[in-house]
C-alpha cells in the first residue's frame, strides 16, 4: 500500500471496483480467478490492492459496522478494537472534551471518540496509516471533529490535549509481543506522558501482568459476548477504582463491576446451580465479590466455578441447572450420560488436564438431551458436574 494506491482506491474507478467485488464470491478458491480477471482491466498492483481491500472489508465487518466504506491494512485491523469496545472507552473519555489518540492506526478509536462528541487529535508516525485514518474519518462524516498529525512519539512529545489515549503496537514481524517494554511505544515511555497530563488511558492485552502497571491507576478488563478482549489502564482523573470488570454485548447491553470489600469465600460441593463467571470478572479478581452478590459458594479456593441453591440472573456469569455430580470416573460418567438420554455434550473444565474436545466426542450419545459436563475439583479431589444445557430441561 502506498499513497498512490490509496488515492486510486478513493477515486470513482477504485470505489466502483470495490463495489463490484463486494457482490462477488471471494471464496479462497475464487481469489486467483478474480485477480486474473481484474489484471485484464487494471495494472497488477491495483488489482491486488482492490482484492485485498475487499477481503479486509469482509473480515472487518465483525468489528466495524460500516466496514464496507472504510479502508484497512491487515496489521492495523488485527489490533483495532471492535466498535462496541471502542465506543465504551470513548464514552468514558468524552467528558474531558479534547482527546489525543496517540498511534491512531487506521482510525478506529478516533472514529469512536469523534462519534461520542470529543474533539480529537489523531497522531500517527506511519504516513500510510495516517492517510487511511483520514479517509475513514472523512468518509464517515467526522472530519470536522478531527485534526491529523504525523509525528514520531518516540522523538517528540504528544500534542496538548485534556486527555491522552494510546493503543501501543504489540506485534513484531507478525508475532505477538508480551514484554511491555517491547511495545511500540514502550509502556514506560507512554506512562512518562503523564508529565503533560495526568489523564491517560492505555489499551493493553488482557494477559498483561498487573505487577508491571502503576498502583495509582485503575485496570479494567473488558469482555465482548463472553470473550475476554482487552485490559485498559485508566490513570489520573479517570481512575474511579483499582480493578473493574466490564461485560459488553454486541446488542449494546453492558454491565460493569468494580472492586469492593467482600466477605471471605465459602466453599460447597455442587448444589442446584453452577455459575461460570465471565472471563473479565475472573481476570479482574472479582470472583469472590460476585459470589457474595449471588449468595453463591466456590467449589474450591482456586476454582472460579460457583454454586448456589437458587439461580439469580446476572450479566457477569453463565449458569446451568445441575442434574448431578460425581467424583470423576470416566466409565461411570459415560454411563450416567447414557442414563440421562444424553445426545450433544459440551465439556468445560477448570483445574483438569483432560482434553475437552476428545472427551466430548467420547461422551456424545444418541439421546435427545443436550448436556454440559464440567470437569473441575473440590478439596476432596476431581469431580464431574453434569448440567442441563437448557433451564427448561432441569431435573429436580
Amino acid at each position: 500500500m502506498d499513497q498512490a494506491l490509496i488515492n486510486w482506491l478513493r477515486s470513482s474507478e477504485g470505489m466502483a471496483v470495490l463495489a463490484d467485488l463486494a457482490e462477488r464470491d471471494l471464496d479462497e478458491r475464487n481469489i486467483l480467478a478474480e485477480l486474473t480477471r481484474l489484471r485484464r482491466l487494471l495494472p497488477a498492483e491495483r488489482a491486488r490492492v482492490a482484492v485485498e481491500q475487499a477481503l479486509l472489508r469482509r473480515r472487518a465487518i465483525t468489528k466495524f459496522p460500516q466496514a464496507n466504506r472504510m479502508l484497512f491494512t491487515r496489521d492495523a485491523l488485527e489490533q483495532a478494537s471492535a466498535t462496541v469496545i471502542a465506543t465504551h472507552r470513548a464514552n468514558r473519555m468524552v467528558s474531558v472534551g479534547h482527546v489525543a489518540d496517540l498511534g491512531c492506526g487506521i482510525g478506529g478509536d478516533t472514529i469512536a471518540l469523534a462519534t461520542a462528541g470529543a474533539r480529537v487529535i489523531a497522531v500517527e508516525r506511519d504516513p500510510i496509516r495516517l492517510a487511511l485514518a483520514r479517509y475513514n474519518v472523512d468518509v464517515l462524516g467526522l472530519g470536522s471533529r478531527v485534526v491529523f498529525v504525523e509525528r514520531d512519539l518516540m522523538r517528540e512529545p504528544p500534542p496538548s490535549a485534556a486527555a491522552l489515549f494510546c493503543d501501543p503496537a504489540r506485534r513484531s514481524e507478525g508475532r505477538r509481543v508480551f514484554d511491555p517494554e517491547a511495545f511500540q511505544p514502550p509502556l514506560s515511555h507512554i506512562l512518562s506522558w503523564q508529565r503533560y497530563t495526568s489523564a491517560l488511558v492505555v489499551k493493553l492485552a488482557p494477559g498483561i501482568d498487573p505487577t508491571v502497571l502503576p498502583t495509582d491507576a485503575e485496570i479494567e478488563f473488558v469482555s465482548l459476548d463472553g470473550e475476554l478482549k482487552e485490559a485498559v489502564l485508566w490513570a489520573g482523573p479517570f481512575m474511579t477504582t483499582t480493578r473493574r470488570a466490564t461485560v459488553l454485548r454486541s446488542d449494546g447491553s453492558w454491565a460493569t463491576m468494580v472492586a469492593s470489600p467482600s466477605p471471605p469465600p465459602t466453599l460447597s460441593p455442587p448444589l442446584t446451580v453452577l455459575y461460570e463467571p465471565d472471563p473479565a470478572v475472573i481476570r479482574a479478581g472479582l470472583v469472590t465479590l460476585l459470589a457474595a452478590q449471588l449468595g453463591a459458594h466456590q467449589l474450591a479456593p482456586d476454582i472460579a466455578y460457583l454454586t448456589a441453591e437458587t439461580a439469580t440472573p446476572t450479566p457477569f456469569a453463565r449458569s446451568w441447572p445441575i442434574i448431578t455430580w460425581l467424583p470423576f470416573q470416566l466409565k461411570r460418567l459415560r454411563a450416567l450420560v447414557r442414563e440421562l438420554d444424553g445426545g450433544l455434550v459440551t465439556v468445560k473444565k477448570r483445574g483438569s488436564p483432560l482434553d475437552t474436545n476428545a472427551l466430548a466426542r467420547q461422551l456424545r450419545g444418541t439421546g435427545q438431551r443436550s448436556l454440559v459436563v464440567v470437569l473441575t475439583h473440590t478439596p476432596t479431589g476431581p469431580i464431574a458436574v453434569i448440567c442441563s444445557a437448557d433451564w427448561a430441561d432441569m431435573v429436580t
